[in-house]
C-alpha cells in the first residue's frame, strides 16, 4: 500500500475518532461501546484491518449488539438517541477495520457525520466544538487526498506536499462557510433536541451533602476549584464578587462529634414554600453542574420558595418534584448528574417582624448541649460576653473574638475525642466547621438559640451571572433573634470563607467557564429568534447624531 493511501486512511480514521469523541464526552455511552470503538481505532491506525479477514463474524457481532441495544431501549434503560449513537459507533468501528475500498470509505465518512450529529444531541459542552472542527478538517483533507490520488496515474507518486497547502486553504474556506451556514440557515434551538447533559469542566462529584456534619478531619474540599453551580440573579447585584450565603440545610443536634437533624421528609410538591413571600423577592435561576454531586437545592439566604425543577438525566430531561426534608433541606426526587431550577429568597430587610414558625420542641433543640460538653466552653463564652444577653449582639461579640484569637487551617491531625475542646483550648486553629460549631455551642451555653447552617459562600461574576465553586463550601451559624427569625453570623475569618484553592487554577477554570458560557449562549442555544435579531441589526439604519440634518 503506497504512502498517500496510508496517510489518507489515517486522516479518515482520526476524523472518525474525533466524531466519536464528540459523543463520548457526554458520558452517556455504555462502557463496552467505548472499549470496542477505542480498540478498533487503535487497530485501524496501525493498519490492521481485521474485518477484511472476519467479515461474517463482524456482521454477527453487529447483529448481537443491535439486539442488546434494542433490549435496553425497550426496557427503558437507554434513551433512543444514546442507543442510535452507540450503534453508529459500532458501525464506524466495523467499517474502519474493513478492506479500504470505495464503499467502505463512503460508509465510514457517513457514520462519522452521524456521530457528530449524535454528539450535538448528547452534549452542549464547548469541547464538542473542538471535536467538530477536528472532524471537519481531517475528513475534508482525507476526502480531498482521495480525489487527488484518483487523478494520479498508476505507478506515479502522489504529490502530497504540493497539494496539502491549497487543500488547507480550501478547508479554511469550508470551515468559514460552515460558520456562515450555521448563522444564516433557519433553525430551532438545538437545546430542544435530545437528552441534555450539563457538562462542567472536568466535572467530578465533590460537593455533595450528607445527613450529618462530622467535626474534625482535613477540609480538603476548600481547595477544590470545580464550578458546582451557575446562577442568574434578578435583580442583578452587578458586583464582581457576592458577599452572600447559599444555604442548603441546617443542623440542630450535636452529640460532641457530629451534627444531625432527625426530622424526616414532610412533603413532596412541584414547588416548596418555606416561609411567607414578600413583594421584593430575589429571583434565582440556578443550574447545578455534575461537579456538585448531590440532590439538595441551594438558594440565597433566606429562601422562600424553590421549585420548577428539571433533572437532566442520561435518558433525557424531565420534571423533578422536590421534597422538603429536615433542617429546611429541599431535595430533588429524581437522581441526575445535573439540574436546573428556580428559587426565590427574601431580602435581608424583609425578615423584620417575621415569626420564626418554630414549635416548642424545635425551640428546645436550639438550646440542646452535648451530654459531655467541656465545662470550659460555657466559662469562655461568659468571659467573652461579659453579661451581654441580646442574641445578635452576643453572637457578633463571640464571632469577633473567634476571628481575632483563633487561626484558620485546613490541616487536622488525627481524630480527637472532643474536637470542639481541641479547637478552643489546644490547637486554637481549625476550618469553618470548627468556627461555626464553637459559636453555636457557646451561644447555647448562654441560653441563646442557635443552629449550624451549611452551603456555600460567595460567587464570582461571569457573563452576567455568578459561579460558585466546590471550594466555596462553607458552614456558619444561624442565631434565633426575636422578631427577626434566624440571622446569619459567621465566625470564620472573612478571608477564609471562599475557596482556598490555587488562584491560578481558579482563573484558568473561570476563563474556561466564561468561554463555555459564551459558546452555550451563541451556539447551543442559538435559534431563529437570534437570527431574526441579527438580521434586524444588520438592516436597521444608523442613528443620526443629535442636531445632524436629515437627508
Amino acid at each position: 500500500m503506497k504512502r498517500p493511501l496510508r496517510l489518507r486512511l489515517a486522516l479518515r480514521d482520526l476524523a472518525v475518532g474525533f466524531a466519536f469523541a464528540a459523543m463520548a464526552m457526554s458520558g452517556q455511552l455504555p462502557v463496552w461501546v467505548l472499549g470496542v470503538f477505542i480498540g478498533a481505532l487503535v487497530l485501524a491506525l496501525c493498519d490492521v484491518r481485521l474485518v477484511a479477514r472476519f467479515s461474517r463474524l463482524s456482521a454477527l457481532g453487529l447483529l448481537i449488539a443491535a439486539v442488546l441495544l434494542g433490549l435496553q431501549l425497550t426496557a427503558g434503560a437507554m434513551n433512543a438517541v444514546v442507543a442510535a449513537c452507540a450503534f453508529a459507533s459500532l458501525i464506524a468501528a466495523q467499517r474502519m477495520l474493513s478492506t479500504p475500498d470505495a464503499a467502505a470509505e463512503g460508509q465510514t465518512h457517513l457514520t462519522g457525520l452521524l456521530m457528530v450529529a449524535g454528539g450535538a444531541a448528547l452534549s452542549g459542552d464547548m469541547t464538542y466544538a473542538l471535536c467538530l472542527i477536528a472532524f471537519g478538517v481531517l475528513a475534508s483533507l482525507a476526502l480531498a487526498l482521495g480525489v487527488v490520488e484518483a487523478a494520479v496515474p498508476d505507478g506515479e507518486p502522489v504529490p502530497v506536499r504540493a497539494v496539502l497547502r491549497p487543500l488547507s486553504v480550501g478547508v479554511m474556506f469550508a470551515v468559514a462557510g460552515a460558520v456562515a451556514f450555521f448563522v444564516l440557515f433557519p433553525r430551532l434551538n438545538w437545546a430542544m433536541v435530545g437528552p441534555r447533559s450539563a457538562p462542567g469542566f472536568g466535572a467530578v462529584s465533590s460537593a455533595g451533602y450528607s445527613n450529618t456534619v462530622r467535626l474534625g478531619g482535613a477540609g480538603s474540599i476548600k481547595g477544590n476549584p470545580r464550578v458546582v453551580l451557575r446562577a442568574t440573579l434578578t435583580p442583578d447585584p452587578g458586583r464582581e464578587a457576592l458577599d452572600a450565603y447559599w444555604v442548603g440545610r441546617t443542623y440542630d443536634t450535636f452529640d460532641g462529634m457530629e451534627w444531625t437533624n432527625v426530622v424526616g421528609a414532610q412533603q413532596t410538591e412541584r414547588q416548596i414554600t418555606l416561609r411567607p413571600a414578600s413583594d421584593t423577592l430575589l429571583h434565582q435561576r440556578i443550574e447545578l453542574l455534575p461537579a456538585y454531586g448531590a440532590r439538595t437545592l441551594i438558594a440565597l439566604e433566606t429562601p422562600s420558595r424553590l421549585g420548577n425543577a428539571m433533572a437532566h438525566t442520561p435518558t433525557g430531561t424531565r420534571n423533578s418534584p422536590v421534597q422538603l426534608q429536615g433542617g429546611g433541606e429541599v431535595r430533588f426526587t429524581v437522581t441526575a448528574p445535573s439540574y436546573t431550577y428556580e428559587a426565590y429568597s427574601l431580602p435581608p430587610d424583609a425578615k423584620k417582624g417575621m415569626s420564626d414558625g418554630l414549635v416548642q420542641v424545635e425551640r428546645d433543640q436550639l438550646l440542646a448541649l452535648p451530654e459531655h460538653l467541656d465545662a470550659r466552653v460555657a466559662q469562655l463564652a461568659a468571659q467573652v460576653l461579659q453579661g451581654e444577653k441580646e442574641p445578635l449582639a452576643a453572637a457578633r461579640k463571640l464571632a469577633t473574638f473567634l476571628q481575632r484569637d483563633y487561626g484558620y487551617t485546613l490541616e487536622q491531625a488525627g481524630t480527637p475525642e472532643d474536637p470542639l475542646a481541641e479547637f478552643l483550648f489546644v490547637r486554637k486553629a481549625g476550618h469553618c466547621e470548627h468556627f461555626a460549631t464553637a459559636l453555636t455551642l457557646m451561644l447555647r451555653t448562654q441560653g441563646i438559640g442557635a443552629r449550624l447552617a451549611t452551603g456555600f459562600y460567595g460567587g464570582a461574576r461571569m457573563d452576567g451571572g455568578y459561579l460558585v465553586r466546590a471550594g466555596d463550601a462553607h458552614a456558619w451559624t444561624h442565631v434565633l433573634v426575636p422578631g427577626r427569625g434566624f440571622v446569619t453570623v459567621d465566625a470564620t475569618p472573612p478571608s477564609n470563607r471562599t475557596s482556598q484553592g490555587s488562584v491560578l487554577l481558579e482563573k484558568v477554570l473561570a476563563l474556561y467557564e466564561a468561554v463555555e458560557s459564551r459558546w452555550r449562549n451563541s451556539v447551543v442555544d442559538y435559534s431563529f429568534r437570534d437570527q431574526f435579531e441579527l438580521a434586524s441589526a444588520l438592516v436597521r439604519p444608523p442613528r443620526r447624531a443629535p442636531g445632524a440634518p436629515a437627508n
